[in-house]
């Protein structure tokens, strides 16, 4: 058997940074959570991508990797 199929289902944790970074395309920063939300919507995030952003808390996020780190606290 080859391991050709190279995954991100394998690593929940990287496939979940790459959704909030698409969802989040076209934030401008800093950016608070409700700035934050209303991007994602409008970029079609799925519901597992809004519940991460709704967890944040009420700061304001500096770059799209402030927002990946907060996230990661999270899990």
């Amino acid at each position: 058997m080859t391991s050709s199929g190279k995954s991100n289902a394998k690593n929940p944790e990287i496939r979940k940074f790459i959704d909030v970074q698409k969802a989040l395309k076209g934030a401008d920063y800093p950016a608070r959570k409700d700035a934050l939300l209303k991007i994602a919507k409008q970029n079609d995030a799925d519901e597992a991508v809004m519940q991460a952003l709704a967890a944040l808390g009420n700061e304001s996020f500096e770059s799209p990797a402030a927002v990946s780190k907060a996230l990661g606290s999270e899990a």
